[in-house]
């Protein structure tokens, strides 16, 4: 299995320059894919002109229609016209750029850890890590030897006693957890039981029994969250923190800030309710406490932000989407 054959999937939408980035920097790697499928759903032909000016080895062009637009249907969609024969399917965000190896570290996790179903890459320009001073600073985040800043939102859940009762990368049981951006760069790989679909890999076994749930309509805020739970319960996840990247979070394709906002809400009670399906009364208080105090410190940004029309809007859809939780809740299903 050293020299497993892997396909790679790239899900886009109105990012041609960035989506030329990412193809540059993997055409630089040391350990190359087998198969390349762009699965674009651009509502222009720029993604397509610009490819034709390219020469990229292994890659396999589809536009896509109506019917297959959006994430989760995308990513479907590039699963079945994926090479067969590759034994492990890679997914990137179409705004990412990849350190020289970054495929060679990634696949050879599946060598030292055969348990693995899934495995992460690390995005290394989203915080700042330092090695521990040994100190103890209610402003700093401490994880296995390292410290970061503590964000905001996070000291101030403190200050209410709703701060998450798990690891990073593991959802904690009343929701609202901390990311993998939460691991620090220590050059170890960790269990986990989420990993970041932009960033992600699979053993394609993993998909004659799942799929991603078309439950995440177009931009599939925490389309990743879900997939992930549900291999949790199957087998193993790891992200190894030496598989690096720089994610640089492209403005162009995303949703409004309304329905960004309603989407935080609503999709994670969903992924939340997929592992803890009969939560504690308890953890329903924790969870709706924390989802009202989020929402209350994103509207603050109206008066402190420089983008506020943003932070009205957000801040609306989440209030907006734990009103409709009152009356309507997302019905779960498992069985894609």
């Amino acid at each position: 299995m050293k020299n497993m054959p892997f396909s790679l999937i790239i899900c886009t939408y109105m990012r041609p320059k960035a989506l030329v980035q990412l193809l540059d920097s993997v055409n630089t790697q040391s350990l190359y894919p087998n198969d390349i499928v762009v699965v674009d759903a651009s509502l222009n032909e720029e993604t397509q002109a610009i490819l034709s000016q390219k020469n990229y080895k292994n890659l396999n062009y589809v536009k896509v229609d109506e019917n297959n637009r959006g994430l989760t249907k995308q990513r479907n969609f590039g699963i079945k016209n994926s090479d067969k024969n590759s034994k492990i399917v890679c997914f990137l965000d179409d705004d990412v750029v990849l350190k020289h190896n970054y495929f060679e570290v990634l696949i050879s996790t599946y060598n030292t850890h055969s348990d693995a179903l899934a495995v992460g890459g690390y995005i290394t320009n989203e915080a700042f890590w330092e090695k521990s001073d040994k100190s103890k600073n209610k402003n700093k985040f401490y994880y296995d030897g390292w410290i970061r800043q503590e964000p905001s939102r996070f000291k101030i859940r403190r200050w209410f006693g709703l701060l998450p009762d798990t690891p990073p990368a593991v959802l904690p049981t009343f929701g609202h957890g901390r990311s993998v951006s939460f691991l620090p760069p220590s050059g170890k790989i960790y269990e986990v039981e989420q990993i970041m679909g932009g960033v992600s890999s699979y053993k394609r076994e993993v998909f004659n029994k799942l799929s991603f749930s078309t439950y995440f309509e177009g931009y599939g805020l925490y389309e990743d969250t879900d997939f992930s739970l549900r291999i949790a319960k199957v087998g193993k996840l790891y992200v190894n923190t030496n598989a690096q990247l720089a994610h640089y979070h492209e403005p162009s394709g995303r949703p409004n800030y309304f329905k960004y906002g309603k989407m935080v809400i609503q999709n994670g009670w969903y992924v939340w309710r997929i592992k803890y399906q009969k939560p504690s009364i308890t953890a329903r208080i924790k969870w709706n406490a924390t989802a009202l105090l989020l929402a209350f410190i994103r509207s603050i940004n109206i008066l402190t932000s420089k983008n506020r029309w943003q932070a009205f809007q957000e801040s609306i859809g989440r209030f907006w989407g734990m009103f409709t939780l009152i009356f309507i809740k997302p019905k779960r299903n498992e069985s894609h």
